[in-house]
């Protein structure tokens, strides 16, 4: 079979919103792929008009997700979509994946991987039945200095972990903006549509994710709170959580939406018995390593005669040349189009390429959410196992 590129189609992710946009110029960076097909609005104007500013044809611009796999799937195979992007509120994240799945169809989602955490182990179970690609959108772990963090923790540079402060401080949500409309934050402050879970379920699964991507230790019991200081809000706006690690290390996580004049200041820090690294995504191309006997380590991303080959592997431009969000994102697309090409030639996907979140840290997701409701809003036992 020739080397191609693959052809994506999308469900969700319309001009209306931010992050339609964000998924499309990831995943088109390496020019590893073709936007062919979408269904990106319930709104008919919003879906037309969007798939044109996509250049692409009217009959590839489908009404619903339904009709989009059931039309792509009577294609040719040489004209069909490969894989499906889903960008839409948590409530309809489950059914297109499972739908897509069921056809054939290779998929990237969006976090929360699903509403509920029964939804999350079916769809495991369906991915893992399908043998399909799988990669779930947590972007933070596709910046080269956390790689590099990541790599130079499994090496043992740390010695023995013991402490991490992770926290993701946002200050948008800080009035009820939700009844203004003509904003993302009605569905996010909504729990018939986010979840159970508002801030922590948004951006406390990033702040999750990041701790035990990074250092390789899962959590197995928590103490957590969940606030909801702005009146009226029916869902948490802001949370924290001491966390145990299944290595030893002990973690203090906060994740706020109402902490005024903080745009996305997501930050770790990881301590062990030898030294710690310190990265935050608003100076992203630095990894700051610290010593208690000698100067602290400025590691500087691009750098090639230091970096660690993992992080290399994610670095597109010489040291001094910003990477961001975006190419954060390009990552995880790049990575995960690389694995579903290796396996369309009937070749076995690297480690590098494998490097992306799939349906297990998903799930993990959906239970560290589930973990977090349970003990946040119960004054009376804190300390909660981790609900499987």
């Amino acid at each position: 079979m020739k080397r191609r590129k693959l052809r994506m189609g999308m469900v969700g992710g319309g001009k209306n919103g931010f992050i339609g946009a964000i998924h499309v110029r990831a995943a088109l960076m390496e020019n590893h792929v073709d936007l062919v097909c979408g269904c990106f609005s319930t709104n008919p104007e919003v879906n037309k008009s969007s798939g044109l500013a996509y250049f692409l044809p009217e009959e590839r611009i489908y009404n619903t997700y339904q009709e989009m796999f059931d039309k792509e799937m009577a294609l040719p195979a040489d004209e069909r979509m490969d894989f499906v992007v889903i960008v839409t509120p948590n409530h309809l994240h489950f059914e297109p994946a499972m739908m897509a799945l069921e056809r054939g169809f290779h998929v990237v989602l969006d976090k929360p991987m699903t509403f509920s955490l029964e939804e999350a182990k079916l769809l495991k179970d369906k991915v893992e039945e399908t043998g399909l690609v799988f990669a779930l959108t947590h972007v933070y772990t596709g910046y080269p200095a956390v790689k590099e963090m990541k790599a130079r923790i499994a090496k043992g540079e740390l010695g023995k972990l013991r402490r991490i402060y992770v926290e993701y401080p946002q200050g948008w949500l800080s009035e009820r903006i939700e009844l203004q409309g003509g904003n993302n934050a009605g569905w996010r402050t909504d729990p018939k549509l986010s979840g159970k879970a508002g801030c922590i379920g948004d951006i406390g699964t990033h702040a999750w994710h990041l701790t035990e991507y990074v250092t390789g230790q899962q959590v197995t019991e928590l103490c957590a709170e969940l606030n909801t200081f702005v009146p009226g809000r029916p869902i948490d706006d802001d949370g924290a959580a001491f966390l145990r690690l299944d290595g030893g290390a002990k973690a203090t996580l906060t994740a706020s939406q109402i902490a005024i004049g903080e745009a996305n200041n997501i930050r770790i820090r990881v301590y062990g018995e030898k030294g710690g690294v310190d990265w935050h995504q608003m100076d992203p191309n630095r990894l700051i390593v610290k010593w208690g006997n000698k100067p602290e380590e400025v590691i500087h991303v691009g750098n090639n005669t230091y970096l660690g080959p993992e992080a290399l592997w994610d670095t597109r431009t010489p040291a001094g040349h910003p990477e961001g969000f975006i190419e954060a994102f390009a990552n995880i697309y790049r990575n995960f189009t690389l694995t579903v090409m290796a396996k369309l030639m009937g070749e076995e996907p690297t480690r590098d390429m494998l490097d992306f979140p799939n349906v297990n840290d998903g799930l993990r997701g959906m239970q560290f959410i589930e973990t977090m409701v349970t003990a946040g809003w119960n004054d009376e036992v804190k300390w909660q196992k981790w609900i499987e």
